[in-house]
């Protein structure tokens, strides 16, 4: 039944190739501008790590005096840590795992003597990063606390570096000159870069970015004093010689693993006391209270990756994309009102209005998957366009099969909706009114 159905669709679109021809042509702009914003957004607020993201938490602590003023253009400094809260936490915190860790940005030295040194992107991190996000490794491993501890000149460099320096990922054991210090290699990463990179500094460009180039003990980048990427705040008048350890600068990231319910109790409990010693002898002027431990999506939430005009150009795709529909309704009503004495005749023979109502609905559905073909060329070429742009999230804007599939649900299902009140219509024509007009 449903393949008589479909040949009579078939038919009836084939009559009126203008009409067929719009009305495709609305849905697929209206799907194609409607998916290309849907696609976007998905992909900036996706999980980035799902098998782990349950476990894993971002501590907030507020160390900013009372004056501070909050928000401003540059964020909130209490969004990252100072360098002593960091070692606190590592220190007593008890987690499965826990790191610190800033973005970096370093002199790499070529293994050629003609080839000229670059600028790459990378961690300054502790050891249990790798453990704890289940960084995975082509060769080697990461490195360990007593290595920390030891300020040991040792790198674990990403699958892409280490193929431009040695054309080879095989290199543990080999050395490499990061600025103006050689560095053991102990581990090669495999491709390895999770959406949006949650364990970054969310504030500034590495929200949305490549993989890390190299990773390297933060212990041994405060020691030689690096430089640091991402946002680095000072609210005191502290000597700049040694802003980095200062307790009154910010600019590292945090993050541990908590496995039980119990242990996110305590970890809660134990930033609760942490904050309130410190907030005893003077150094945190805040209340305590204001301490927490956000989930990984809830601390994507609150640090609100998507921008505004992302949301705004969504919903003015969602408002095209209701014209369209609207449209389509007009269309459809006009069509399906113009074959009243075909549905008639057929009502006279012994067809139901429910009959009428699946044939009707067959031809709409024919229509919503034609347009939703067209709103997936329309759709790659909106993405083709976002990607062109310098935004930072924009080089990840590519649809996947999850919404490939939902682009031609989405439009199936919006042109079923809107036949759906013209086929109604439709199946209540009088068969007699009809016989009569003949």
């Amino acid at each position: 039944m449903i393949g008589y159905y479909f040949r009579l669709a078939l038919r009836s679109l084939r009559r009126t190739p203008v009409m067929t021809a719009l009305m495709v042509c609305a849905i697929g702009l209206g799907i194609g501008a409607s998916m290309t914003m849907l696609t976007v957004l998905h992909v900036m607020t996706q999980d980035p790590i799902p098998e782990k993201s349950g476990v894993l938490f971002y501590p907030h602590l507020d160390p900013l005096p009372l004056k501070y003023p909050d928000g401003g253009r540059w964020g909130n400094p209490s969004n990252n840590f100072t360098y002593p809260d960091a070692m606190a936490l590592l220190t007593h915190g008890k987690a499965t795992h826990q790191a610190a860790m800033a973005g970096g940005r370093l002199l790499v030295w070529p293994t050629k003597a003609t080839a000229r040194p670059n600028y790459y992107e990378g961690r300054f991190t502790t050891a249990d990063f790798f453990a704890m996000f289940q960084v995975p490794f082509e060769h080697g491993q990461g490195w360990t606390a007593h290595e920390d501890d030891e300020h040991a000149r040792v790198a674990v460099l990403g699958h892409d570096l280490a193929v431009k320096l040695y054309g080879t990922t095989d290199v543990v054991g080999r050395t490499v000159r990061l600025k103006d210090t050689l560095f053991r290699v102990v581990g090669v990463t495999a491709p390895w870069s999770p959406q949006p990179r949650f364990y970054a500094d969310l504030g500034s460009s590495d929200s949305f970015g490549q993989s890390d180039a190299f990773f390297l003990p933060l212990s041994v980048a405060v020691e030689l004093r690096f430089d640091i990427s991402g946002n680095q705040s000072s609210w005191a008048e502290s000597d700049m010689e040694d802003f980095l350890k200062s307790p009154s600068s910010s600019w590292l990231q945090f993050w541990v693993e908590l496995d039980t319910p119990q242990q996110v109790a305590d970890y809660t409990r134990f930033l609760h006391d942490y904050a309130a010693q410190q907030h005893a002898s003077g150094r945190f002027e805040r209340d305590p209270q204001t301490v927490r431990l956000y989930p990984l999506m809830d601390w994507l939430a609150y640090r609100k990756l998507v921008p505004s005009e992302v949301q705004l150009q969504l919903w003015l795709a969602l408002g095209f994309l209701l014209v369209c529909l609207v449209n389509i309704i007009a269309l459809l009503l006009a069509k399906f009102l113009r074959r009243g004495n075909e549905i008639g005749v057929r009502r006279a023979l012994g067809a139901r209005g429910r009959d009428i109502l699946v044939q009707l609905g067959t031809e709409a559905a024919l229509i919503g998957l034609s347009g939703g073909l067209l709103g997936i060329a329309l759709s790659q070429l909106g993405l083709w366009s976002v990607r062109q742009r310098p935004d930072d999230y924009a080089r990840i804007a590519q649809m996947d099969a999850s919404m490939l599939l939902s682009t031609v649900t989405l439009a199936v299902v919006a042109t079923l909706l809107a036949g759906l009140l013209p086929a109604w219509r439709a199946s209540r024509i009088s068969p007699a009114l009809q016989i009569k007009g003949v």
